[in-house]
């Protein structure tokens, strides 16, 4: 079978309408789904390599096994479409351009654990989005595809219900367990883990997460065929991913390609190059809480987990942040920090503390007022804020502050100076300047 160039953002018109998606093989995929037996779904998933989208890259059939067999408890499915990291907004265009495909992926990815109930978790900002995602699913719902009116029109026992959830806009609330407290209503504080999702999730209940490009995913990969699917891109990383190209490019946008692509390529041949045809100077490759590259690095790297891995960094969002030659690493660094210590939760002290200490640290390296200690200082407490946090907020805060100041050191050493005088801003009565005038008013 021929495999078509775009498995989630197909070009044609009006396709997020009802009628076009099903004049287009719509929700037929799922009839195809229904006539095999759940752990056969499953197993083609897994066979199919598909990895999940939103950050970690965990195998996603993999995933699903974990989900209990019976129907005991009521068990959810939670789809994370929160995408608040910076540089990440691959998301939306499904939303917009293909929002009946993600209601399809959920239909089949419940039928095959047994779920009758999911939510789409959209951040708040998303306000045009979740209005498209609501339309799209109240029309879905008329038409049969979703509801308890799904056993006549599809033909079987089976059912589930879908729900829009709107966050509040809390970066924290895109960790899995954070989003899962969210929908149940409380406050959105990620937990530890074990116990995991699939033992304990919403309300307690057995849940699944998975984020939307990876549930958009799977009725491609049930049309195409797991063999196929696992044929496209890099083995150990298959298939297509939605890039979302921003910074200095002369068209920013997102491109659906598939794994394995030269980042070069991205740049040069699809998103026509740096502005002013000026040099690179670093470039994110996944996302705000990903290590950064050095420009003159970039070439051959190519854009899957593995592959990244061997630069130190990661696919995460495949949101790409271009940066060229006239960037100031050092403010960029701020703004990254500044942004994580906004949104950390304050439950952990190394993150709530250290993410202070990191923000605070690169303000007087912006202003001038820092040394090389404090440079040392910066990567010495991004290695005690790694690893050591309940969720990875932590960890996509210190990420990309040791990888700018490690990578950038001369960048960062030009901002600094030799040494700092200090100051305290309480000194006892007798040192001040004011010192014989007080004896004399005392004697």
């Amino acid at each position: 079978m021929s495999v078509p160039q775009n498995l989630l953002l197909h070009d044609i018109p009006d396709y997020h309408k009802l009628d076009v998606y099903i004049s287009n093989g719509g929700y037929d995929i799922y009839r195809k789904a229904i006539k095999m037996t759940p752990d056969e779904v499953t197993n083609e998933v897994k066979k199919s390599g598909l990895r999940g989208r939103g950050g970690a890259a965990f195998p996603t059939g993999l995933k699903w096994t974990f989900m209990p067999k019976g129907n005991d408890k009521p068990k959810y499915l939670a789809v994370n479409g929160d995408e608040s990291e910076p540089g990440s907004f691959k998301d939306r265009q499904i939303f917009e351009r293909n929002p009946h495909q993600l209601i399809e992926g959920i239909l089949i990815a419940g039928y095959a654990m047994g779920i009758n109930a999911a939510y789409i978790y959209i951040r708040g900002e998303y306000h045009k989005w979740i209005k498209l995602m609501q339309k799209a699913l109240d029309d879905a719902y008329v038409k049969g595809f979703v509801g308890k009116k799904m056993k006549d029109t599809f033909g079987n026992n089976y059912f589930i219900d879908i729900y829009i959830h709107k966050g509040a806009g809390a970066y924290i609330c895109g960790e899995e367990t954070s989003l899962m407290v969210s929908i149940g209503g409380d406050r959105g504080y990620p937990r530890y883990k074990p116990p995991f999702p699939a033992q304990r999730g919403i309300w307690d209940m057995p849940t699944t997460v998975n984020n939307v490009e990876t549930i958009t995913t799977v009725p491609a990969i049930m049309k195409i065929g797991a063999d196929t699917y696992s044929k496209i891109g890099t083995p150990g990383h298959p298939g297509t991913l939605l890039f979302g190209v921003s910074g200095h490019v002369k068209k920013p946008g997102v491109h659906e390609l598939p794994t394995g692509t030269l980042l070069s390529d991205i740049i040069y041949n699809y998103c026509g190059g740096v502005r002013n045809d000026k040099k690179i100077k670093a470039v994110i490759p996944g996302g705000s809480s990903t290590p950064p590259l050095r420009g003159d690095e970039i070439e051959g790297v190519k854009m899957d987990e593995e592959s990244l891995k061997a630069f130190g960094t990661h696919i995460g969002t495949g949101g790409i942040i271009v940066m060229d030659e006239d960037t100031d690493v050092v403010k960029v660094t701020l703004r990254i920090a500044h942004f994580y210590h906004h949104e950390s939760c304050g439950q952990c002290t190394p993150c709530r503390e250290g993410c202070g200490w990191m923000e605070n640290i690169l303000k007087r390296v912006a202003a001038g007022e820092a040394t090389s200690h404090d440079l040392d200082m910066l990567i010495t407490v991004a290695n005690n804020i790694e690893g050591n946090t309940i969720c990875a907020l932590g960890d996509a805060a210190a990420w990309p502050v040791r990888g700018f100041v490690t990578k950038f050191r001369e960048d960062f050493e030009k901002a600094v100076k030799e040494k700092r005088t200090y100051i305290p801003p309480n000194i006892v009565h007798g040192r001040r300047n004011t010192s014989e005038e007080l004896t004399t008013i005392a004697s």
